[in-house]
């Protein structure tokens, strides 16, 4: 009781700082990733879900990447934690996973959140998480440094001190950090990015998959 408390303060502690974002916005991708695994998602395989915002979202071979799982990729592009925190039912939770990562925190900085607001809807969403299952684990990716939003650095700082912080608390909680490789000493690579310096190319996602699989081995 005392848990399903805790998280319905948290619900509307968040709720307060959305900023007027529609969550319905996303209505049409949700359910068009519910409608691609409905055939691909086998109920009786263990299931790890990758989720959060584009850059999961096009990580077009991530299931290759790790064909020894059942990858449920339920990233969509433009999303903020609060966002994933709405539907965490669909794009979580249906899948019963065993072990969950999650990218969220770029654009909600973009947007000018603070990190203390983003980490709380963090909280919520592995709340969620664990009243459907204790064990699963979570993985926070950290938030990216990128060419396109290089002059918010110190804010995502910030916020991967945090999500650190989070993952210290907690043994089923282990915070990935992508953002020092990803940096050439002082500045972030710059042949990493596709033209927009905010999304990923293959050689991106290659850092990505170094730090990421040590995870799930």
């Amino acid at each position: 009781m005392r848990n399903k408390s805790l998280l319905f303060l948290l619900f509307l502690f968040v709720s307060t700082v959305v900023h007027g974002q529609d969550p319905l916005r996303f209505k049409d991708e949700i359910a068009a990733i519910q409608k691609k695994y409905d055939t691909l998602w086998d109920a009786t395989k263990e299931t790890v879900v990758f989720t959060g915002s584009s850059s999961v979202r096009i990580w077009h071979d991530l299931e290759n990447r790790f064909p020894q799982y059942q990858i449920v990729n339920s990233g969509f592009g433009g999303s903020q934690a609060s966002d994933l925190l709405m539907y965490a039912e669909e794009l979580i939770l249906r899948f019963k996973p065993k072990k969950v990562f999650i990218y969220e925190g770029d654009n909600d900085i973009s947007a000018e959140k603070e990190p203390k607001h983003i980490i709380a809807t963090t909280l919520a969403i592995i709340s969620k998480i664990r009243e459907m299952d204790p064990s699963v684990e979570i993985v926070l990716i950290a938030a990216k440094p990128s060419i396109a939003r290089w002059h918010l650095k110190r804010h995502y700082k910030r916020l991967n001190r945090k999500f650190k912080k989070i993952g210290r608390k907690d043994p089923l909680i282990a915070y990935a950090d992508v953002w020092k490789p990803m940096m050439d000493r002082k500045t972030v690579k710059q042949d990493i990015f596709v033209e927009d310096g905010l999304h990923m190319n293959s050689k991106g996602y290659d850092i990505w998959y170094k730090v990421l699989r040590s995870y799930l081995d």
